[in-house]
């Protein structure tokens, strides 16, 4: 059988039985591509000559490509779980990435907007035209309920439940999750149901939420667009991006006495370490505490 036919079984694999969102299966596809190009130029079309020493080159390879150390770390984690696949299928015998270190990642703080700077983005939309009142509700969802940009494309008008103020979320992997929003967002939902989303769009087939000026699924580089713009009539001079409000929600909650699991599960986070990274971010207002309070300090 062909590598690139192991490659095929693999990525049905990840769709079928692992549930991979349609961004993680191209990021898939795209970098075993890279990996599967550079094998045959030295086994050939035979996956079961693939040894340790070539995964080693191949990492080299990509350090010498000048990739970010998150993207060599992303590569092993794919080569990882593609040859996983092949044991467990009883395609190879041997593991060739087993013995292989993946590259470490340090836990970088998130960048997050102040509240105040929140504040004065989430005022910025002019609510008197169409297109502002559709994006003064996405941008309250966006940090009411600490959406990824892709959750908020794919958000239905059914997801919504406006009278039990919660959203229905099909997140990573196709897990669902349930996510409560605040009445101001609630409020803005309603505001774009009843007098804007009609206007952008009057066919009632469409049942995404949020549309683009053609009455189409909002992309997420309409959304980037979106809240780069306001960003900047705010006055805000950080790196913006879509991301950045579900950092914002995140740190917030956490530094006003949140639970850590009830944040992970909003997230959608599968993993709690993944969230404990939110817990940092509020080291500042530790120390300043512990200077006022404690006798020595």
């Amino acid at each position: 059988m062909s590598i690139s036919r192991y490659q095929d079984l693999f990525i049905d694999y990840l769709i079928s039985e692992r549930g991979y969102s349609k961004n993680t299966i191209e990021s898939y596809s795209r970098e075993l591509n890279r990996f599967v190009e550079f094998i045959l130029g030295k086994v050939g079309d035979e996956i079961q000559s693939v040894k340790q020493a070539h995964i080693i080159e191949y990492l080299k390879h990509l350090n010498s490509l000048n990739l970010s150390r998150r993207s060599q770390h992303h590569n092993m984690v794919v080569i990882r779980q593609f040859f996983k696949f092949l044991m467990r299928e009883k395609f190879i015998g041997v593991n060739p990435s087993s013995l292989i270190d993946i590259p470490k990642l340090s836990k970088n703080l998130p960048d997050y907007l102040t509240i105040e700077e929140v504040e004065s983005l989430l005022q910025q939309p002019d609510v008197n035209d169409r297109f502002g009142i559709r994006d003064a509700a996405i941008l309250e969802v966006m940090y009411s309920a600490g959406l990824r940009a892709s959750e908020v494309c794919d958000l239905k008008v059914n997801d919504v439940n406006l009278e039990a103020g919660f959203l229905r979320i099909v997140g990573k992997g196709s897990k669902e999750r349930l996510v409560p929003i605040g009445e101001k967002a609630i409020n803005k939902i309603k505001e774009y149901l009843n007098k804007s989303r009609g206007l952008i769009c009057r066919n009632p087939s469409v049942d995404y939420l949020f549309l683009n000026k053609d009455g189409k699924r909002l992309s997420r580089v309409g959304l980037w667009k979106i809240i780069k713009h306001y960003a900047k009539l705010a006055g805000i001079k950080k790196d913006i991006y879509p991301h950045i409000l579900r950092h914002s929600f995140a740190s917030h909650l956490i530094q006003n006495g949140a639970d850590l699991r009830a944040v992970q599960e909003m997230l959608g986070h599968s993993d709690i370490s993944t969230t404990q990274i939110y817990t940092h971010l509020d080291t500042k207002r530790i120390i300043e505490m512990y200077k006022k309070f404690h006798p020595r300090g």
